[in-house]
C-alpha cells in the first residue's frame, strides 16, 4: 500500500478518535445535565448513564491503539506477521466488549423503564457497527494467519 494511502487511514482514525474524545468531554456531560433537567424523575441516572458511557470510551480507544500498530506494520511493510494477527485480535475482542457494555447498558435502561426509541435505535447502530467491525477483522485475520502460516514454510523451504 502506497504511503499516502496508509497516512490517510492514520488521519481517518485519528479524526473519528478526537471527535469521540471531543463530544465525551464537551458535549455529552452537557446533555447529560440538560436531560436531568427536563426530567427531574430520572435525573439519579444522569451519573451512571455518564459514567457507563465513559466506560465504552476505554474498548474503544485500545482498539485504535491497535488499528495505529496494524497501520504501522503496514507502513514498514511487515503486515504479513504474528503481529498483525495479534492486533486484529485484539481489534475483535475489544469490538466484542464494546457490544457487550451496550447491550448492557441498554438492558439496564429497560429495565428502568427509560430506554427512549431514539436511545434505542442509537444503542443499536452502535452495535451493529461493532458486530461488522468485529466479523471483518475476525475474516482478516483468519485470511492473514494463513498467509502468515505459508510465509513461514516458504521461509524454511528456500
Amino acid at each position: 500500500m502506497k504511503k499516502y494511502g496508509v497516512n490517510a487511514l492514520r488521519f481517518s482514525v485519528a479524526l473519528v478518535g478526537l471527535i469521540i474524545l471531543l463530544l465525551c468531554i464537551f458535549w455529552l456531560p452537557q446533555m447529560a445535565r440538560v436531560s436531568a433537567e427536563q426530567n427531574p424523575e430520572y435525573a439519579y441516572l444522569r451519573y451512571p448513564l455518564l459514567y457507563g458511557l465513559y466506560i465504552t470510551t476505554i474498548p474503544f480507544y485500545l482498539g485504535i491503539f491497535h488499528t495505529f500498530k496494524l497501520l504501522n506494520l503496514i507502513s514498514k511493510n511487515t503486515a504479513f506477521t504474528v503481529d498483525a494477527c495479534k492486533s486484529l485480535g485484539r481489534i475483535q475482542i475489544y469490538t466484542i466488549i464494546e457490544i457487550a457494555l451496550y447491550f448492557i447498558g441498554m438492558v439496564f435502561l429497560n429495565l428502568n423503564n427509560v430506554l427512549h426509541p431514539g436511545i434505542f435505535i442509537l444503542g443499536l447502530v452502535i452495535i451493529f457497527a461493532c458486530f461488522i467491525i468485529s466479523v471483518f477483522s475476525s475474516v482478516l485475520k483468519a485470511l492473514l494467519t494463513k498467509v502468515v502460516e505459508i510465509k513461514n514454510e516458504n521461509d524454511y523451504t528456500i
